[in-house]
């Protein structure tokens, strides 16, 4: 598979082979939830279809040919052993309908991801990883377990023009116009809340950044993504470690 393919142009079976990778990451670098929590992405056509993992497989256990093709509502396309999970489309298809620069939506519950979405103060931007946020990031406050429609127009207007949504008491949602850089993305939410935990351990107070500083970090990562290039070989490079571990993914 060329995973350097633009988005626009991958088939569905290059965006199946990716996807799963994508799955086997997240189970890689430990940010799985058992069978919980969702990646979604949107097939090319008219018509609005995504691809998301079967709700009962394990994130090691996902395979291209396993993923399952759900409208926006998370109904199930075709025939399948499995199901989605009902919990999911409640929030990956509020973004996916809403926001058409988000091809791609990730969803997990670290723990780091967890400790800052139940802290007041939210995410710090005073970190490497935390500055590259700044101004990305809103915040949806927790209703219970995500499953109903009604709570679609919130999550989305707490959401707002950011790509990085934290949900109070919860995790984190992040989207993005591929898988690279959702990933990628997902990544540095990682890294930031990570670093935060440590730093909270440390006795004395943090190093803030100034916002002309934060903003510089904002604009220079974002230029690296633009055009993907960037993100594809953080993703492969990705790749690459994990099958040097554990094999090939499938």
């Amino acid at each position: 598979m060329n995973l350097h393919a633009s988005m626009d142009h991958m088939t569905e079976a290059q965006l199946r082979t990716e996807l799963a990778l994508c799955y086997r990451l997240i189970d890689f670098f430990g940010w799985t939830e058992m069978i919980f929590n969702h990646v979604s992405v949107r097939l090319p056509g008219a018509e609005k279809r995504y691809l998301v993992n079967p709700f009962g497989l394990n994130y090691n256990e996902v395979t291209p040919d396993s993923l399952l093709t759900v409208d926006v509502s998370g109904e199930l396309i075709g025939t399948s052993n499995y199901r989605p999970n009902p919990a999911g489309f409640a929030l990956h298809g509020a973004i996916h309908s809403a926001r058409e620069d988000l091809h791609c939506v990730l969803h997990a519950h670290t723990t780091p991801m967890s400790a800052v979405a139940q802290k007041q103060g939210g995410l710090s931007h005073d970190s490497f990883y935390g500055a590259q946020l700044t101004g990305r990031v809103g915040y949806h406050t927790f209703e219970g377990i995500t499953l109903y429609d009604d709570e679609r127009e919130r999550m989305l207007a707490s959401l707002g023009q950011g790509d990085v949504l934290i949900l109070r008491n919860h995790g984190v949602a992040v989207g993005a116009p591929d898988i690279p850089r959702a990933f990628m993305l997902l990544w540095t939410v990682q890294r930031a809340c990570e670093i935060q935990c440590a730093a909270g351990a440390i006795p004395g107070p943090d190093t803030p950044l100034p916002d002309h500083v934060r903003q510089q970090c904002v604009d220079n990562s974002k230029d690296l993504i633009a055009e993907s290039a960037f993100a594809r070989l953080f993703f492969d490079g990705a790749v690459r470690r994990m099958i040097k571990a554990q094999g090939p993914a499938f």
